[in-house]
């Protein structure tokens, strides 16, 4: 038995013998289905990652108010570095999944984003990607990455895509919406996994749904349309195009930051850092095209 299973066994809140299941597919944390008489969960373990902005506490607030407001599942149980949350009968959303349903993914969004600032406690957290890669950039250089030669670049692309930024209302986001991050179970569709969640220009949601399901400029104009309620200026389609490119930035410097703290079983971070710099650059190229100035 792992110490981490043990620690699971000896949770109080059980009401009888129970099975321990690994969910994979996870990318920095731990997670369990826990099956006992009192019903199916979901156990999810990890330390907090100064490194990724990640505190525990803060997730699980997170989680809370999610759970309250409608859009996650129950929390059941939190303790330092561990939560236990309800087991939903539901798929995980795939990037076709995303397109497929991205009137009811924008609705969702906009609910969330409406909804949550006020469910929300303690010390606001915001959410800045332009901040975020700046921020990785310095941790990778300092470390000597073996990225460190192509940071001057990026981070000046970055300020570039930074400027070109009409800013959407603040809002409470969620900030990691990559398609296995919503839940669809046949009704409804939920949302999990709240530990970047916070303050931020809508536009970073938006974007990170778009270019995560691989949408194209026609869908993802439809897709901010949706979510507006209204046509989308030429100001927004273009802040959105930039933030689509940042977006898979941060993404691709994520893998690099992880490749130095992190060591999730199966998880191969420089692969995940060069296919996501791979999006990055097609995603620039789109967006230099269409404003080369």
């Amino acid at each position: 038995m792992t110490e981490t299973e043990a620690r699971i066994r000896a949770l109080p809140l059980w009401k009888g013998p129970i099975e321990i299941v690994p969910l994979t597919g996870g990318l920095s944390n731990e997670s369990y289905i826990v099956t006992e008489p009192g019903g199916r969960h979901v156990v999810r373990v990890g330390r907090d990652f100064p490194f990724h902005h990640v505190y525990r506490d803060r997730e699980a607030m997170v989680s809370l108010a999610a759970h309250q407001a409608g859009f996650g599942p129950e929390v059941r149980y939190v303790e330092p570095g561990l939560m236990v949350t309800e087991y939903l009968s539901a798929r995980t959303c795939t990037p076709e999944d995303i397109r497929a349903n991205a009137p009811r993914i924008a609705r969702l969004l906009s609910r969330f984003h409406q909804e949550m600032a006020s469910r929300v406690t303690g010390a606001g957290f915001l959410f800045w990607v332009f901040h975020v890669i700046r921020d990785y950039a310095g941790t990778l250089k300092a470390n000597g990455s073996r990225w460190a030669d192509q940071l001057p670049r990026l981070v000046q692309i970055s300020t570039e895509l930074e400027a070109a930024q009409t800013l959407l209302p603040i809002v409470f986001g969620h900030n990691d919406l990559l398609p296995a991050n919503f839940l669809d179970d046949g009704e409804r569709l939920w949302l999990i996994d709240f530990e970047y969640a916070g303050f931020n220009t809508a536009m970073f949601d938006l974007a990170g749904v778009a270019s995560n399901a691989g949408m194209d400029s026609e869908q993802s104009r439809a897709f901010v349309e949706i979510y507006l309620g209204r046509g989308a200026s030429p100001e927004i389609i273009r802040a959105l195009s930039a933030m689509q490119a940042a977006s898979l930035l941060r993404e691709a410097l994520w893998g690099m930051v992880s490749e130095l703290y992190l060591n999730a079983p199966g998880v191969d971070y420089v692969a995940y850092a060069r296919e996501n710099l791979e999006k990055f650059e097609a995603a620039l190229s789109r967006y230099k095209s269409a404003y080369p100035a």
